[in-house]
């Protein structure tokens, strides 16, 4: 197996690959140019973060700057939105549904490194791939950690840390990020996260 078919497989791999790090070398180009796309170029961003994503639906919004490690292990659906300062950690997939809105200063991870020393010392981590589903909402500064599914129509409150799944419906938030309550129709209005 390569290295980049044992990091989709979640299993221990060497991040310093030639071929790995050729990509992200690449990636990091594509960032550049991005970043420095005048803003209201609207056209120009559209077409540039289909080149960095590796899926983009219809009426996607990226705000600048953005940072993300391949760019093409990371597939939005329709209506997405990330504001400023996002960090797609996506040594490992990351899937984002449709109608998903992330706030400012949000890091998704899909990477940690070996637990043992002499592992983590040659470099070697695992991947752990991020699902997050539709019509979710991730506020300000949250953190979403490698292996982490969070449920559709969900929101993350501002600051959170979330280590562990999250269910569908739920409003959640804290360090670690835990349920505090399901959203109903009725409920879901009103409150701020």
């Amino acid at each position: 197996m390569t290295e980049k078919e044992k990091s989709y497989a979640e299993m221990l791999y060497q991040p310093g690959d030639p071929e790995l790090a050729a990509d992200r070398d690449i990636t990091v180009k594509k960032l550049y140019d991005y970043n420095h796309i005048h803003p209201l170029d609207r056209d120009a961003r559209q077409a540039a973060i289909r080149e960095i994503l590796g899926g983009a639906g219809e009426n996607c919004v990226v705000e600048q700057p953005l940072f993300c490690t391949y760019g093409y292990n990371t597939t939005v659906g329709d209506n997405f939105f990330m504001n400023v300062n996002g960090k797609l950690m996506d040594s490992g997939k990351i899937t984002i549904g449709n109608n998903v809105f992330i706030a400012p200063d949000v890091c998704i991870v899909t990477e940690e490194h070996a637990m043992d020393v002499a592992q983590r010392l040659e470099g070697l981590e695992y991947t752990h791939p991020v699902t997050i589903g539709d019509n979710v909402w991730i506020c300000t500064g949250a953190i979403v950690l490698p292996g982490v599914t969070i449920g559709a129509n969900s929101v993350i409150g501002a600051g959170s840390v979330v280590t562990k799944d999250i269910p569908p419906d739920s409003l959640a938030a804290g360090n670690p990020c835990r349920v505090i309550r399901q959203l109903t129709e009725e409920g879901s209005t009103g409150d701020t996260p």
